[in-house]
């Protein structure tokens, strides 16, 4: 079972926290509100965390064809993101994904990390759809001048509902 496939159960039985996010209306939120997913809080809850490198040899390897990063530990893939390609020169980041049992180790931080970097290397911008990516980016703002300035998506911030 793979990301790709989209045979994966990302939920958990644990009472969910959650968080309202804006969303521009394009977004499938005409209110421009939504709440994230017990899976989203806990990716934003590692982004914001104590930053640390995943105890695993991460690979991540950006499959064009498919428009997903995938990160694998080993054979096993382990955490995606998906993109959409809008124009030459921007990426639309769509929703970062980790297996439960390799959450809070660092991997949805260092994905997003790898991603950037290389969105950064290939000179493109981004328009963030993913709440755990604008989290990341807000809380490492050396990577801010990688969103779209008239395509920003999410907007910037999160704050948790109880």
């Amino acid at each position: 079972m793979t990301i790709n496939e989209g045979e994966l159960s990302m939920t958990d039985a644990a009472e969910p926290a959650h968080y309202a996010f804006a969303y521009p209306d394009e977004a499938g939120h005409p209110d421009e509100d939504g709440t994230l997913h017990q899976d989203q809080a806990v990716l934003i809850d590692e982004v914001i965390g104590e930053p640390h490198a995943p105890a695993f040899d991460l690979h991540v390897v950006n499959d064009e064809k498919l428009g997903i990063y995938g990160a694998t530990v080993g054979d096993r893939e382990v955490a995606g993101l998906p993109y959409n390609v809008a124009g030459n020169d921007r990426l639309v980041l769509l929703a970062t994904s980790v297996i439960p049992e390799f959450r809070g180790q660092g991997i949805a931080t260092e994905l997003i990390r790898r991603v950037l970097n290389d969105v950064r290397g290939r000179g493109k911008t981004v328009t963030i759809m993913c709440p755990v990516v604008r989290t990341f980016i807000d809380h490492n703002p050396a990577y801010a001048d990688l969103i779209d300035p008239e395509h920003p998506g999410a907007a910037q911030g999160h704050t948790h509902v109880s």
